[in-house]
């Protein structure tokens, strides 16, 4: 079979990026099956014309994310854990045990990449109040320094471990060496890298419902059964799982801003869910994406703070608190988890992170930068939400109610009962809104309905009305 991408020295993509598309495209497709062997780095590079580098970069992605794997003199290969997308989507309307398909209910889980941002996308700093002309500087002296354009090391570059570890405490209460921080170069990643490490494939998993999608889909790409949880207004409902998942070793998480209701998971309710990880011998993933952006009162601590039983896998990001371009998370665990992170490291990330990027961010956050960035776009982002907020006001007799939550970075807009979210959303996206529907978050569920809008790059309230006044143009509700 031809392995090979063909990329287009003329599109839009860089090159690394149409590899990783096609070869995702593959795998997911079934034209390359599980346990596999891919072309070499050196082999894929000749063939296509085109550095070894660029090679690099895109294998380097699919093996964080968990398409391929690294048998290190024996090649690379296609990862057993890996299954064709299916068409069909999950029939159980609650919380029955499945395998997800690899795409959104709504056909919209991933955002655009490249280019300028669509209209109200989720998860996207405001882009315009990026200190571009600091990070430039930044970028300059460490390209300057012997070394900088190296290969890191597999967990990570360690001036950016130990300025992650040192800020986690200030922030987010955790207690952590640098070691047991590992650099991932994305969320995703970090997820296969924690389901590694613990050796967790197979294993069924409480995910929220609704949750964020890509942790399903990655979650059962790589083998493990979901369990769909519910979710309220006091967060996952721990007693739920419990009645009906009993066996289940992992639970996913976003207790400090649920992704995507917004709700926070209540103290009773984080102490239930220790309880239950530390006498069910289980394992709690703790996706913190956006817990630094509150807008009443202080962020809350994290679970991983509370964690007395080292239960906790702490995943956190700089790329929604940065820019997305950056490609860097990081996951954060227990002293004693450290050696078979470090190797599951070695097989499944492979230093995916450019230290460049690792060395300019280190950088930003031990010299006070990334500290102050977080606090001016804790106040812009809460004039920004304000802004979308008083937009969306005047059609709340429409059906459109908006509930302001005490944090993030989108808002969840209630839609009245005889309103197909799903339509709602694909109208709005096919009119260039990248508008999510909450009833795709849930697998498709019965529940409530609600659209989710990101408000992060509106730039003043001309811009939020007009926007807004669009959208419901798109919608065409007099149809």
């Amino acid at each position: 079979m031809n392995q090979s991408p063909a990329p287009d020295a003329s599109g839009s993509a860089p090159i690394h990026e149409q590899i990783y598309a096609r070869y995702r495209a593959m795998i997911e497709q079934g034209q390359l099956k599980p346990g596999q062997r891919v072309s070499s780095l050196r082999a894929l590079a000749i063939e296509l014309g085109v550095a070894r580098g660029t090679v690099q970069v895109a294998y380097d992605r699919l093996l964080g994310e968990g398409y391929l794997i690294s048998r290190g003199p024996a090649g690379t290969f296609v990862s057993e854990h890996t299954t064709p997308a299916k068409p069909e989507r999950a029939k159980s309307p609650r919380a029955a045990v499945h395998h997800l398909p690899l795409q959104d209910t709504s056909g919209a889980m991933f955002e655009m990449e490249g280019g300028d941002p669509a209209a109200l996308q989720l998860g996207l700093p405001a882009l315009d109040e990026f200190p571009r002309k600091l990070w430039a500087r930044l970028m300059a002296r460490e390209v300057r320094k012997a070394g900088s354009l190296n290969k890191p090391a597999p967990a990570g570059y360690a001036p950016l471990r130990e300025a992650l570890a040192a800020y986690l405490h200030r922030s987010r209460g955790i207690d952590a060496q640098p070691t047991q921080v590992f650099v991932v170069p994305a969320y995703t990643a970090g997820v296969a890298l924690a389901v590694d490490a613990l050796k967790l494939t197979g294993a069924s998993a409480w995910v929220e419902s609704p949750g964020y999608p890509p942790t399903s889909h990655t979650l059962g790409r790589i083998g493990l059964q979901i369990c769909d949880v519910p979710v309220d207004d006091q967060g996952v409902d721990v007693g739920y799982g419990r009645q009906h998942f009993p066996n289940a070793r992992l639970a996913v998480v976003t207790p400090s801003h649920q992704s995507p209701t917004g709700v926070a998971l209540s103290l009773q309710r984080r102490v239930e869910l220790l309880d239950w990880a530390g006498k069910r011998g289980a394992w709690i993933i703790e996706d913190d994406y956006d817990g630094e952006y509150r807008y009443r009162g202080h962020p809350l601590p994290a679970l991983k703070s509370l964690d007395a039983c080292d239960r906790v896998v702490y995943c956190g990001t700089l790329s929604k608190v940065l820019f997305p371009g950056l490609r860097l998370s990081y996951v954060v665990v227990s002293p004693s988890l450290v050696p078979s992170f470090e190797l599951a490291c070695r097989r499944t990330v492979h230093g995916g992170c450019p230290e460049l990027m690792q060395a300019a961010a280190a950088g930003f956050i031990a010299e006070g930068h990334f500290a102050r960035h977080i606090k001016r776009m804790r106040t812009l982002y809460a004039r920004r939400r304000a802004m979308l907020a008083e937009a969306l006001a005047p059609y709340a007799a429409d059906g459109f109610t908006v509930h302001l939550q005490d944090g993030g970075m989108h808002l969840l807009v209630d839609v009245r009962d005889d309103l197909d979210d799903i339509v709602l959303a694909t109208r709005a996206r096919e009119a260039g809104f990248a508008v999510h529907a909450l009833t795709a978050w849930r697998n498709g569920s019965p529940g409530r309905r609600g659209l989710l809008m990101g408000f992060t790059n509106i730039r003043n309230q001309a811009e939020a009305k007009r926007l807004v006044a669009e959208l419901m143009r798109a919608f065409d509700l007099a149809a």
